[in-house]
């Protein structure tokens, strides 16, 4: 705790040096070596509290791959903002990608953000977007319309209230659009975390150290990954 009040991060010991990327060593013959991958996310994507390391950046080190990570704390799927993920989606000037993996957000929940419903149809002017259901749809509609590659969504470990709706309702439309999720909410993995690792995984109770991306989000999302 720095004397303004404010936690020092750079002090937690699960942010310690030895957890830098640049001091990963890559892995060998990994089937995300030369892919470009896109990650859309708020905190956790961003690697909050983690001194802007994540999962994505290990990944990136790890399998000698491109990362594209836009990633800004506090922002909603719900398209109610400049910098809402689709806002800065539209943003994206990346001409290619072999994956979009993009986090369900745990601020919709935060925020009492609508969860809306699952459309009907596939047609992206239908959905609103201002509900998190249509923030969904419309995101896989206009990733995949753009890139033409493979959309992944992943959820967070651990979250606030509110938020096991949302994953509910991520899971009706991956089932209707055929998309997979990377679920960490409700993977036995994630589900309990040992009170002696607690310290150096995890900074508060819903963001990652760096040891908690690296030792313990990363090896799960990369395997999922691979698989695609």
């Amino acid at each position: 705790m720095t004397r303004t009040g404010k936690i020092d991060y750079t002090a937690l010991p699960g942010n310690a040096p030895q957890y830098a990327p640049e001091n990963v060593m890559p892995l060998e013959n990994s089937p995300l070596a030369g892919r470009h991958l896109i990650f859309l996310g708020s905190s956790v994507t961003r690697g909050a509290c983690a001194l802007r390391n994540s999962f994505a950046d290990y990944i990136a080190v790890r399998n000698r791959c491109t990362v594209t990570k836009e990633a800004v704390s506090g922002t909603t799927l719900t398209d109610d903002g400049s910098d809402s993920y689709i806002a800065r989606l539209k943003r994206l000037t990346d001409p290619h990608a072999d994956l979009f993996i993009c986090q369900l957000s745990t601020n919709d929940a935060l925020q009492g953000k609508p969860a809306g419903t699952v459309a009907e149809g596939f047609d992206e002017d239908t959905f609103d977007t201002r509900t998190v259901a249509g923030a969904i749809e419309y995101i896989i509609a206009y990733a995949r319309r753009t890139w033409h590659c493979p959309v992944v969504f992943y959820t967070c470990p651990r979250a606030g209230e509110g938020y096991d709706a949302l994953v509910l309702l991520l899971h009706r439309i991956a089932a209707k659009w055929a998309v997979p999720v990377i679920d960490l909410w409700n993977a036995p993995l994630f589900r309990t975390l040992p009170e002696e690792k607690r310290p150096l995984y995890m900074a508060d109770a819903v963001h990652p150290t760096r040891a908690g991306h690296l030792l313990w989000l990363t090896p799960f999302i990369e395997h999922a990954l691979t698989q695609l």
